[in-house]
This record gives C-alpha cells, structure tokens and sequence, in this order.
C-alpha cells in the first residue's frame, strides 16, 4: 500500500493532524482575558469556550461510521476542513458569549469530521509494524500545530480577547493539500473476511478508550486551570504564560518525534509513562509555585501528553487494522474530547469544595489531577494484558 502511496498523500494525513489540538486548547492562553471580558458570566461558562467542541466532536464521531458510507474520504475532509475555518474565525466577530459557543460548536462538528481521519487514514495505508513511528509523527503534527496556534493566540490576545480566534484560519493549508492530493476513497469497515462490522467488537477496544478519557480529563485540568492560576497575584505575566504553555507542547513535540525509538526499545514499559508524569507534574505544581517547579512540572505534563496520545492510538489501531478510520478511531477520538469536556465540569467543582475547605485554591485543581493520575495508573496496570503492541519492523 505505502509504496505506491504518494508521500504527498501522507504530507495531506499529517496537516490534518496539525490542526485537530487547537479546537480547544489553542485559544487557553487567552482565558485569562475572556474571563475579564465576560466577568458578568459563570466561570465555568466561560471554561466552556475551551471544551465546548469537545461535546459536538463526541455527537459527530458517533456518526462518523455512517456518514462515511455516504461519503468519501476526501469529501468528508474537505466538509470538515471548510468548517474548521469558516466557525473558528467567525468566534472572531462574535459579541456575547452566547454566539460564541454557537461557533464552538460547529468548530467541534468540523474536528469531529477531520480527527478520525487524520489517524485512521494511516492505519488504512500503513501496515501494523510502521504504525507506532507514523502515530508518533501524528501526535507531533499536533503538538507543533498546538505550539504554533498557542504562541499565535497568545501574542494576539494581547490586542484583544477575540483576536486570538484568528489562528483558526491556518485550517486554510490543510484545505489545499486535500483539495489537491488527498484520494476519495470510501472507507469500508468490513473485516478481512467481509463481515461487517459490529457495535459489539468495540469492547475490546476499552483500554484504549477508557484510557484516552483518563489522559484528556487530566491533560485537560492544565489547559483550563494554568492561565488562569499562573496569573493570580501577578505570579507569571501573560506572556510567561504562554510561554510555558508553548513550551508544554514543544515537550510533547519532541516525545512524539521519537515514540517510534521508544516503542521499540521499552515497549512494556511505556503504557505507565503517561499517567506517571502526570502524576509527577500535578504533584510538583502542589508542591511550590517557584518559577523552577511550575517549569518542571509542565514540562511533566508535556511528556505524559506527548506519550500518552500516540500509545493509546498505536495499541487501538493494532487491534482495529486497515478499517481503524471507520470503527476505533471515531471512538477513540470520542474518548479524547470526552474527557476535555468532562475536565472542567468534574474538576472545578471538585477544586471549589477543596477551596471551601481551607486549602489553597490556586492548586486545589492540581491535588485533583493527581488523583486522577493515579486512577489512570491503576487502569492502565489493570488492562495490561489486553494492550496489543506492534510487531517489529
């Protein structure tokens, strides 16, 4: 398949998955300005712009199967693509939050249509042993399109709250690549043997998904909390913020660039890297606010996104084959946004009671994600043995 596969085509997949992070977190630097702008509505409202998306991309990735037998890959593409654009830079003109979190939804309808197909399209033209290094050029795109748009969105904020929404037009590059390169292919879901795919045969799929809303519930506690806590007292400046929150992505960048090494060489032991840095991560932030904590403990949590995302999508799209796009993938990026949804309406409250309760409200938020770290970590120890890892190159 890859050998008659123009690598152009592959260059298409991986623009895809430059995009996909910036749904939600590309626009977190500047929270902390439309929490100033919208001060008259409910923090959690206001969370919401981030992981709205979320809950539109689940709805669409439950629909995915369905419309791609509709539909194929390169319409599909373009339909989410065109969205992409067209909802993100319209939050640009947006007044009240009300339309606000309109064009967030539609912008997760979009990235509900694109996700599945920026890791699935490379189960369908990769074989199994090359999939662990291509999952990890994968979650790279998306780290270095999360280090672009966050540094951009940053440095626009800082005009005005809304500017920051314009990095969504960079979705017009990957518009090009699949107008010009990308194959319309229909994506089938039968197995081998021509039987149909069933709802069923996703239950063997549930460490990866249970997983992957682990990782995101986690990850997700960073994104929503550390502009917003870093600020308080005038501890980090908005742009040391995004300074580290690029450099969180940048860590993750570089993990994800070397996986497939790391797959090869300790592939027992990278299923409990994740949650293990999310662990060390959380707990540093708990331990000190000094500038040297809060950049070791980011840069813990780049490394368990930058691990956790690729692994997840490796062993799912082992078991899952050539017709991933269709079956696991929708799912398992189902599970990834499920988990940014949830963060904000589980943790914040959770947080809130702890600060009730004397403890420090700027961390109560960390204390949580360390708990959460390990409960992933225990899921993971547990499911051990149904993990499929790749065959060797």
């Amino acid at each position: 398949m890859v050998s008659t596969t123009s690598h152009r085509i592959t260059y298409t997949i991986l623009s895809m998955s430059l995009l996909t992070v910036m749904a939600g977190a590309a626009v977190a630097p500047a929270l902390a300005t439309m929490f100033e702008h919208f001060s008259d509505c409910p923090k959690v409202l206001v969370q919401l712009i981030v992981s709205i998306p979320a809950f539109f991309i689940i709805l669409t990735n439950l629909l995915f199967l369905e419309i791609s037998r509709h539909f194929g890959s390169r319409t599909i593409a373009l339909a989410g693509l065109v969205l992409y654009v067209a909802s993100g830079v319209c939050c640009f003109f947006a007044t009240g939050i009300g339309v606000l979190l309109v064009m967030r939804a539609l912008l997760g309808v979009s990235v509900g249509l694109v996700m599945p197909l920026s890791t699935g399209l490379l189960a369908y033209y990769y074989p199994p042993e090359q999939q662990a290094r291509l999952m990890g050029l994968s979650a790279a795109m998306n780290q270095i399109g999360g280090v672009t748009a966050t540094l951009l969105a940053g440095i626009l904020c800082t005009v005005g709250w809304n500017y920051s929404f314009l990095v969504y037009s960079l979705g017009l590059i990957a518009v090009v690549l699949v107008a010009l390169f990308l194959p319309d292919e229909r994506l089938g879901s039968s197995n081998k043997r021509g039987v149909p795919f069933a709802p069923k045969q996703l239950l063997k799929f549930h460490p990866s998904v249970v997983g992957m809303v682990l990782l995101m519930t986690i990850f997700f506690v960073f994104v929503t909390n550390f502009a917003i806590t870093a600020s308080h007292d005038g501890k980090f400046s908005a742009v040391e913020i995004t300074l580290i929150m690029v450099g969180t992505d940048v860590v993750a960048t570089f993990v994800g660039l070397f996986f497939g090494k790391m797959m090869r060489h300790i592939p027992h032991v990278m299923k409990y890297l994740a949650p293990a840095f999310f662990i060390m991560g959380f707990s540093l932030y708990c331990a000190s606010d000094s500038t040297a904590f809060v950049l070791a403990g980011s840069a813990c949590i780049g490394m368990g996104n930058g691990v956790g995302i690729p692994y997840l999508n490796t062993i799912a799209s082992i078991k899952g084959g050539r017709n991933s796009a269709t079956t696991v993938m929708p799912l398992l990026s189902a599970a990834l946004y499920l988990g940014q949804f949830v963060s904000p309406l589980l943790v914040s409250p959770v947080a809130k009671l702890l600060g009730d309760n004397g403890y420090d409200e700027t961390v109560a938020p960390y204390k949580v994600a360390v708990v959460l770290g390990f409960l992933f970590l225990f899921q993971t120890f547990s499911t051990r043995r149904y993990q499929s890892l790749p065959p060797k190159e």
